[in-house]
């Protein structure tokens, strides 16, 4: 089947990560589905915008309509579905938008895209695919040993992860009632150039650069696997063309480190690299908070399923992923004054109760 691949939120961090491969290192057709939300950066993308292979759609995944109309135009042989809203201290303070676009959204999507299966022809509706892209965080939470594996029971326990959570089984639903040619993938922790700095990562090099404080929630002992942004978007286009439908794959980094190791290796990496700021060590900008509601101790992920189904390994280490997303932050200064255009500001978030929804929503 020809035609190009639909990648819903390609603007977004891994989104737009994904697109810029996928014009760079394949011959596809790419169109790029995104309603543009705060987190949503167009600017992510310069590189591939008058790419003849590349079209960006301005649509909201929650509106059927709109979405109708893409497909028919465009007729994908594949959907890449990314769009989410992925921030879970914003989840915690304005849950609705998570319902909205992770459940309702998704619920969307699949119903166009089961929709638009049925008009193909046998032979093209063989060679049709819709990858899931999902989190870690469904899992809840590790205690000090263990991995998630693709059997791990679902125990989600923030707003945004009980809404991947349903999105996943959403997806599942469809294939199994519905014959969708499914494949759904969940990783860790992503980080890497272009990260919308609400994250640990960008957060703690850019405030650290600003000579901010470094906000550290509890003592720091809470753990992450890392896994670098590039090193997920080929794992997601190797299980697009080689992972079996109806089956799950964990894409991890295999870099386990606390939320402290992470910090203080970014002050270490800014001490290097910025020799002549006056705010070194960086380390004296760290500040132990008070821990978010609800933080989950620890993740990690066992990647042998799609190590050995997929041929898919990370190749960078977290340390020379690490070094590279630092420099890329210290040397994009523009980049990241034009995200921070007011709407958010490196501010806390996530410390209070649930927001109503908006009037009209």
């Amino acid at each position: 089947m020809t035609g190009p691949i639909l990648v819903t939120g390609g603007a977004g961090f891994i989104g737009s990560a994904l697109v810029r491969f996928l014009i760079a290192e394949t011959d596809e057709q790419v169109v790029n589905v995104d309603k543009l939300t705060y987190a949503g950066n167009l600017e992510s993308l310069e590189q591939v915008a008058g790419n003849s292979r590349y079209r960006f759609e301005h649509v909201d995944i929650c509106d059927g309509a709109a979405l109708r109309d893409v497909f028919a135009r465009h007729q994908p042989r594949a959907v890449m579905h990314l769009a989410a809203e992925s921030h879970v201290d914003r989840s915690i303070d304005r849950p609705s938008d998570f319902i909205a676009t992770n459940l309702v959204g998704t619920a969307t999507l699949l119903m166009v895209a089961q929709e638009y299966l049925h008009e193909l022809d046998a032979a093209q509706a063989r060679e049709f695919r819709f990858l899931h892209v999902s989190t870690d965080e469904v899992f809840g939470s590790l205690g000090s040993e263990g991995a998630f594996t693709e059997s791990s029971p679902y125990r989600p326990r923030s707003p945004y992860s009980a809404t991947k959570a349903g999105s996943d089984h959403l997806a599942g639903a469809w294939h199994h009632t519905y014959g969708l040619p499914l494949i759904l993938t969940n990783c860790s922790n992503n980080y890497g150039p272009c990260q919308f700095p609400e994250k640990l990562i960008p957060l703690v090099t850019l405030n650290a650069l600003q000579g901010g404080r470094l906000p550290v929630y509890g003592r720091g002992n809470n753990v992450r696997d890392w896994l670098y942004v590039e090193d997920h978007v080929r794992a997601l286009w190797l299980a697009l063309q080689h992972g079996r439908i109806g089956e799950t794959y964990c894409i991890g980094g295999r870099s386990e480190r606390t939320n402290l190791h992470v910090v203080e290796a970014i002050c270490g990496l800014l001490d290097e690299l910025e020799p002549a700021s006056p705010r070194r060590p960086h380390a004296q900008l760290i500040e132990f908070v008070t821990d978010r509601p609800g933080h989950d101790f620890r993740y990690a992920i066992d990647s042998s399923k799609a190590e050995r189904e997929l041929g898919w390994h990370a190749a960078e280490s977290f340390e020379t992923g690490l070094r590279r997303t630092v420099d890329w932050y210290r040397t994009h200064r523009g980049w990241c004054d034009r995200v921070l255009d007011g709407s958010y500001r490196l501010e806390r978030i996530g410390l209070g109760g649930p927001q109503a929804p908006a009037r009209g929503t």
